[in-house]
């Protein structure tokens, strides 16, 4: 007899395939992914400007993961809200775990950004210089900016019964301004959007000569609009001014069993895809 004979037999545990705890939520899998990639923006070890670019990428990832990967569960909540894949979750129940970890990693790339790379690249004399800090002359050459290369180009839009809330492009900044008093047609609408276009650059760079700021300090953009909104609203006081943005669907979807002619809907959809940036 061999030792192999003469070995007791165990018993072979059968594994339930369709058993969920065996898999991983794909969506999950992807906002775990983009926490390593925000990782690499902690790493010290990492350069500086590097790190910066990592946490850009954690961003334009969270991005994109919402306008393909969450417009499609959206689309498939809307067909059938039951339905799971083999982790068991549905559509509604996995958006509603995307938005804990997204938000939670929205606030973990403000913390990496606010009290790490920040003071960092303070440090290496890299500086964003805030509202509260502008000197007299920054003041002023940012007062000079806006009157010359952003009064002449920025178009806000009323807020009232004949203008409804404006189509906004597609992950564009925009402001939301609170107002008082009237405008030169005498509305008083009482807010208004503005659209920053994406021609204009988000950082700035101050010119040393003009305002003696140092080699490598910059302003956002957003900044100046704060500042100098009020420049666009004569007659009305500025209450308030918030900027936000939308993130669109951009998920093409093209359902073959119930068109005729395939090239004319990917057309179509890429003519709506078009729309929406």
């Amino acid at each position: 007899m061999t030792l192999l004979e003469a070995a007791p037999k165990q018993k072979i545990e059968t594994i339930d395939l369709q058993n969920p705890i065996y898999y991983i939520n794909r969506e999950l899998s992807l906002l775990e992914f983009n926490k390593r990639v925000l990782a690499q923006a902690k790493d010290e070890n990492v350069p500086l400007l590097e790190r910066l670019n990592y946490l850009c990428i954690s961003c334009s990832n969270l991005d994109e993961f919402y306008e393909i990967r969450v417009a499609g569960l959206i689309q498939m909540a809307a067909i059938d809200p039951r339905a799971s894949g083999q982790d068991g979750l549905n559509s509604n129940e996995q958006l509603d775990l995307i938005s804990h970890h997204a938000h939670e990693l929205v606030d973990d790339q403000y913390k990496v950004l606010n009290t790490l790379l920040i003071p960092s690249l303070d440090q290496e004399n890299i500086r964003f210089i805030r509202r509260t800090d502008w000197t007299e002359m920054q003041q002023q050459w940012l007062q000079t900016y806006f009157n010359t290369q952003l009064l002449p180009i920025l178009t806000p839009v009323g807020l009232d019964s004949a203008h409804p809330f404006p189509r906004i492009l597609n992950k564009s900044l925009n402001f939301i301004i609170s107002l008082t008093g009237k405008d030169a047609f005498g509305r008083n609408s009482g807010r208004a959007i503005l659209q920053a276009p994406r021609s204009l650059p988000r950082i700035i760079k101050f010119p040393q000569d003009e305002t003696e700021s140092g080699p490598a300090d910059f302003v956002f953009l957003s900044s100046i609009i704060h500042a100098f909104v009020g420049e666009l609203f004569n007659g009305m006081t500025v209450k308030g001014c918030y900027q936000f943005r939308v993130t669109r669907n951009s998920d093409l979807f093209v359902d073959d069993d119930a068109i005729d002619d395939l090239l004319l809907a990917v057309q179509g959809e890429l003519a709506h895809a078009e729309l929406r940036r």
